[in-house]
């Protein structure tokens, strides 16, 4: 498994980089071929000090992606709380893959491709355009769009619809069910 690690704000030690290894290796255990994990690790300026270390790790093997973040006052157990939640993200998706689970196994799922603006020196102002992302998207149906939509955590989804072959959004409604949005040229 390759680890990229990147720190914002925070200082990079050789110990914290021993235990981000440590702690994100050991999920290699749990979903085998793993090909890569990005851990970002960042402090950010909160009113509140229980809220301002953030770990967020995004783990991508061939047939999905896994994305977590957890804040806490303490680098460290931010690392913890966000390998637990990986964990259970990962035992939830292994149960769904059993075989005798009636869905159909999905095909090669998305594979996101983060590119972020550069670095700005001073905080944005509310309304600016902050990031940027690009992918690359596979045909699936609705139900493989929200299965991923839930291990990435999101609360929506953008997919080629297999069925129509157009894009689509998949989205979590407030009464805990999924809507479809199904875009039309006027």
């Amino acid at each position: 498994m390759k680890l990229m690690i990147q720190a914002h704000n925070v200082e990079l030690t050789e110990w914290l980089e021993q235990y981000v290894d440590k702690k994100i290796g050991k999920l290699g255990r749990y979903l085998p071929g793993i090909d890569e994990a990005f851990v970002e690790l960042r402090e950010e300026k909160t009113r509140s000090a229980a809220d301002r270390a953030v770990a967020q790790v995004t783990i991508r093997s061939p047939r999905t992606i896994l994305r977590a973040e957890e804040r806490s006052g303490d680098m460290f157990a931010s690392i913890d709380a966000v390998t637990d939640k990986l964990e259970r993200r990962i035992e939830r998706y292994k149960g769904k893959r059993a075989p005798n689970h009636k869905r159909a196994v999905a095909q090669a799922n998305t594979v996101v491709e983060a590119v972020s603006t550069p670095p700005v020196e001073a905080e944005p102002a509310a309304g600016d355009l902050v990031r940027i992302k690009h992918f690359e998207m596979q045909a699936m149906d609705a139900n493989e769009a929200i299965e991923q939509m839930e291990l990435l955590g999101h609360d929506f989804y953008v997919f080629l619809n297999s069925g129509t072959g157009t894009v689509n959004v998949v989205y979590r409604r407030r009464d805990n069910n999924f809507g479809l949005l199904q875009p039309e040229l006027g």
